[in-house]
């Protein structure tokens, strides 16, 4: 007796899986990775960042992960009914969390992108008449390198292009030059609030300069992205507040804040809360965007395009990679010359 051969749509249903599987597999390594392996774009950063990314304190992925896992578990176990209510429910998840990353985050990541339709997916095959498949060794065999294969192919798709070379070590800017103090290291730091990686940098960049054994002082310059809707609320509010010498603990106060209360409203509370004087720092709004505009076009013509840029000393340092203890070495090392 021969064997049926199995259904297009039940190998389009673990094709399916794996992928979603794959995608979700990647995204948890972003999550707990100290810098993001697979998805390092500004999107990705924002969406894990956001207040939707632990569901009841539990990293999305893993939900992913679990939902993947079974779904492929499904394809060869007799139990259609289970199979199809699994389907549904994925593809009703799937579809709130792009309604989600489109109305609420306002951003885009490229795993979920993946993710989420594969879940969608997964349904219309399964709903379209997948059928149990007949496990056999060399099926079960052939899952695991499919699946690396997908992983693979995941990190080919996201990988983020490779950020133009920064100028040799000896163009110092002339806005970072101006900066320099006898007697202190001045971190030159370009800013904007309501980015990911600015923030998880101004953490590292915090905890370095408290164990660093030499004075530090920090002077900001704003580079609000377009991307990000609320960074120039924050950088305006940033720079009333430095009018009235409460910079540092504004830039705090904002870095601290959840990025999707960087709201007009909001801002001026935080200015409350520092000790600004309100009235004055609504009356400094136009200086404010007049400095904003300029340092836009200074840091802009000094070839910063990537967040987060800190100039120590005269070394320029691109990216969130740094740790903490790599930070305060660096600090003492400029201190040293």
């Amino acid at each position: 007796m021969r064997t049926q051969r199995p259904a297009a749509w039940s190998i389009a249903a673990l094709v399916i899986a794996l992928l979603g599987l794959a995608a979700s597999i990647a995204s948890l390594i972003d999550y707990v990775g100290a810098s993001a392996t697979f998805c390092a774009e500004t999107g990705c950063a924002t969406v894990r960042e956001s207040a939707w990314s632990h569901p009841l304190g539990v990293p999305l992925p893993v939900l992913g992960i679990a939902f993947f896992a079974a779904a492929a578990a499904l394809v060869f176990v007799d139990a259609p009914r289970l199979r199809r209510l699994l389907a549904i429910a994925g593809a009703a998840v799937a579809l709130a969390l792009i309604g989600v990353q489109a109305l609420a985050i306002g951003a885009w990541c490229k795993l979920c992108l993946i993710a989420d339709p594969a879940a969608i997916g997964y349904a219309i095959a399964v709903l379209a008449g997948a059928r149990t498949l007949g496990f056999t060794a060399r099926r079960g065999l052939a899952t695991l390198p499919a699946g690396l294969a997908a992983l693979g192919a995941i990190a080919l798709a996201t990988r983020a292009p490779a950020p133009p070379p920064p100028p040799p070590p000896g163009d110092l800017p002339a806005f970072v030059a101006a900066a320099q103090v006898p007697g202190a290291v001045t971190v030159v730091e370009i800013v904007d609030f309501e980015c990911p990686f600015c923030r998880r940098m101004q953490d590292r960049l915090t905890a370095a300069i408290a164990r660093a054994r030499t004075p530090v002082r920090v002077v900001r310059k704003m580079l609000p992205l377009p991307m990000h809707p609320h960074a120039m609320t924050a950088a305006l509010a940033y720079c009333c507040a430095d009018a009235q010498g409460k910079g540092d603990a504004m830039a705090d106060a904002l870095f601290a804040a959840p990025p999707e209360t960087l709201t007009t409203d909001g801002c001026e509370a935080l200015a409350a809360r520092v000790g600004c004087d309100v009235e004055r720092y609504r009356h400094d709004r136009s200086a404010a965007a007049a400095r904003i505009a300029a340092e836009v076009a200074e840091v802009s013509a000094a070839g910063v395009h990537a967040l987060p840029t800190l100039f120590v000393g005269g070394e320029r340092i691109i990216g969130a990679s740094k740790s903490t203890d790599e930070l305060v070495a660096l600090l003492d090392r400029t201190a040293a010359r």
